[in-house]
């Protein structure tokens, strides 16, 4: 596909890093900044052009006129909008816009349809909506979700003495009375999709896809303590802490808020008149002693710098057994970071890379099933997909124990008409059915691709 990506910043970057990685795309970038065009074409295979957006030269000379989607992502929220618009009336691409401020975003529909949008993400809301949901399940160390909430894939770590440790795969769902499914584990350097025999071990970090119903069952049988969280202490008010708010104070959790800006703070008196807020330096340990971070049952970092959200969990970890979670913008450090066991890290410039990829691979389908939902997993190594089984798709209503499916794949589960089905050798994927794999070869558009040489048995 052609795709232009206007705005060269961290989710540009990103962006166009994923979108390489697909190696089926034309890519060419857009950015008023010469040093950030030259910095990513020496780094990838795209084409580079210096201009702005909203010119209809810049945008011409990028191919606008044959691309087949553009993605505007510059700081500037009416810069996005106004490209989007510029882009639908001198070409007839799919238009997806980056919208930061809140304000904007109560009128999404009416910019969708006027501005011709295909799509508009938040990274901040994307962000904050997924830090709630682990706060909701805190034993999990990240929680993605399929099937419009019904099913979710959640990450732990295997404590010592769980009834997990030493047992293999395909005993756990007779020895816990838990219809589950592990589909992923993490152990030392290795990333391995599991099949029956394997042994799971105690320190190993699994991936396991479940029911929202059986949750709460699984943990408690496999021995891993996960009260609710009731409170949550957040640093920095940014829009993030915002969106975050309001969805915690939903779910009746209170939000004590941490920022040292007082005209922000008042801000947030009148944005979230539930809250508690703090005109206090987030960063000072004392402060944070004060405010009671030993006995807060969750904690969230979220300044703009990355080093402080580090350093500040670090802290709250020898002080709390609350719910970490760290908000990282610059992912230059991956290793080092998941070794320093910080509990949860949320990326926004990955989640939104990610909503935009999974819809760029929709587009490009053309095989018999759509990508409806996609989360990297295993620390990005993985990935987990769900397709929506089409009429003519030609694993349809084939046993799933007569295809023949790579050893880096598993199918996690079947959704069909909102019942959740942890499949079986027996099993069929029918018609309109919604089916989530995982595998660690990255870049699956069509389910079909799962299969050895694309056939089946």
């Amino acid at each position: 596909m052609n795709i232009i990506v206007v705005g060269c910043g961290n989710v540009g970057k990103k962006i166009v890093e994923m979108l390489c990685l697909e190696k089926e795309h034309n890519v060419t970038v857009v950015d008023t900044r010469s040093v950030a065009i030259n910095a990513i074409v020496n780094q990838h295979d795209v084409m580079g052009v210096i201009g702005s957006g909203t010119s209809v030269d810049a945008l011409t000379d990028a191919g606008v006129k044959n691309a087949d989607i553009l993605i505007a992502v510059t700081t500037s929220d009416e810069i996005n909008l106004l490209t989007c618009l510029v882009a639908r009336k001198i070409g007839k691409c799919q238009t997806i816009a980056r919208v930061r401020n809140p304000e904007y975003n109560k009128e999404v529909s009416l910019f969708t349809k006027d501005f011709g949008l295909s799509m508009i993400i938040n990274p901040e809301r994307a962000a904050a909506a997924v830090i709630a949901r682990n706060l909701r399940f805190p034993a999990a160390i990240s929680i993605d979700t399929f099937s419009k909430g019904r099913a979710e894939i959640l990450k732990f770590r295997i404590p010592d003495n769980s009834t997990l440790d030493n047992s293999r795969v395909a005993d756990i769902v007779g020895k816990l009375n838990c219809d589950v499914l592990v589909c992923g584990v993490e152990r030392n350097d290795e990333t391995i999709i599991p099949h029956g025999d394997f042994v799971l071990k105690s320190g190993d970090y699994i991936s396991v896809l479940m029911s929202l119903k059986t949750e709460t069952k699984f943990f408690k049988k496999a021995g891993i303590k996960s009260g609710k969280v009731s409170d949550t202490m957040i640093i920095g008010g940014g829009e993030t802490a915002v969106y975050l708010a309001s969805l915690l104070q939903q779910s009746g959790i209170n939000v004590k808020i941490l920022e040292k800006d007082s005209n922000r703070c008042d801000e947030l008196c009148n944005l979230l008149p539930k809250a508690t807020i703090i005109n206090a330096d987030g960063t000072d340990n004392k402060q944070l002693l004060e405010e009671g971070l030993a006995n807060a049952s969750s904690f969230v970092s979220l300044t703009n710098i990355d080093e402080e959200n580090i350093l500040l969990s670090m802290f709250a970890k020898t002080i709390t057994n609350g719910k970490l979670i760290t908000k990282i913008n610059r992912i230059a450090y991956d290793d080092v970071i998941n070794g320093l066991d910080l509990g949860t890290t949320i990326c926004p410039k990955n989640i939104t890379a990610e909503y935009i990829v999974q819809f760029v691979r929709a587009k490009k389908n053309s095989m018999g099933s759509n990508i409806e939902t996609m989360h990297r997993i295993l620390n990005g190594k993985a990935e987990a997909l769900e397709f929506r089984i089409r009429e003519n798709s030609p694993i349809a209503n084939i046993p799933l124990q007569n295809l023949s499916i790579n050893k880096n794949a598993i199918i996690a589960c079947i959704n069909r008409n909102g019942n959740i089905i942890i499949p079986r050798g027996n099993d069929v994927m029918m018609p309109n059915d919604t089916v989530i794999v995982v595998t660690t070869a990255l870049g699956h558009k069509d389910i079909s691709e799962i299969l050895k040489r694309g056939k089946f048995e």
